[in-house]
């Protein structure tokens, strides 16, 4: 049996607490992930998706809850030591690619290794290696600004694997982009998945593309109502 790698336990995010519009975002959520999953969590907008993946992804926390990430209680570690957990654990691609509009492909995909203090030629020779696996090659040099939505995604997935990390978290990945092209990136992660191992949690508010991976976690007003598939 695969290990867990996400352990939520009980997870609350209220906002504004105190104050006459304190908001409560999620609801007591327990939600398990195993290494080498492909998990889709689905929800409309103001579910709190994004809100959860930002936890999952350590670019929030908490309020109250339990939540491990392979084994570290997340609550307990320092923002500086969280930020170089997230540079080596963790690859995100969002749906607005946030690549740095006036620089190469190259250099896009190179910068979560600069931040990791791998030295250039290192850099350079795996940020080749992965433009090539994601069709990029002979657009390394084409700044972000110059490459269509499709193209940028695939730079944003190639960025997402510089540390070679253990989970990706895709935030809505396709939704910027048409169908075709949608399908394509999706086939990326089934790659990464299948022949890397790669543990992924797509965030998605269509059940078409949730139902690609091999677990569906539907969540509605900060509450899990459903959880379908699984490997373990």
């Amino acid at each position: 049996m695969s290990e867990i790698v996400i352990d939520m336990k009980d997870i609350i995010k209220k906002y504004y607490i105190g104050q006459p519009n304190e908001l409560q975002i999620l609801n007591g959520m327990n939600l398990q992930i195993f290494e080498g999953e492909f998990v889709s969590i689905v929800g409309e907008s103001g579910s709190g998706k994004s809100t959860l993946m930002n936890i999952i992804g350590l670019l929030d926390k908490q309020t109250s809850g339990e939540y491990s990430l392979d084994g570290l209680d997340v609550k307990k570690i320092k923002d500086k030591q969280l930020s170089s957990i997230r540079n080596q654990k963790i690859g995100f691609v969002f749906q607005t690619f946030n690549l740095i509009p006036r620089t190469s492909a190259i250099k896009n995909v190179e910068l979560p290794m600069l931040y990791a203090g791998i030295k250039r030629i290192d850099r350079n020779t795996r940020a080749k290696e992965l433009l090539k696996m994601v069709g990029m090659s002979e657009r390394m040099n084409h700044k972000s600004n110059e490459l269509s939505g499709g193209q940028k995604q695939r730079v944003a997935i190639a960025r997402a694997m510089a540390n070679n990390p253990s989970i990706i978290l895709a935030d809505e990945p396709t939704g910027a982009l048409d169908s075709k092209t949608g399908h394509m990136v999706m086939d990326i992660f089934h790659q990464l998945h299948e022949e890397q191992g790669k543990t992924i949690v797509l965030i998605t508010h269509s059940q078409e593309l949730a139902k690609e991976t091999q677990r569906i976690v539907t969540i509605s007003d900060g509450n899990i109502i459903s959880d379908t598939g699984g490997v373990n």
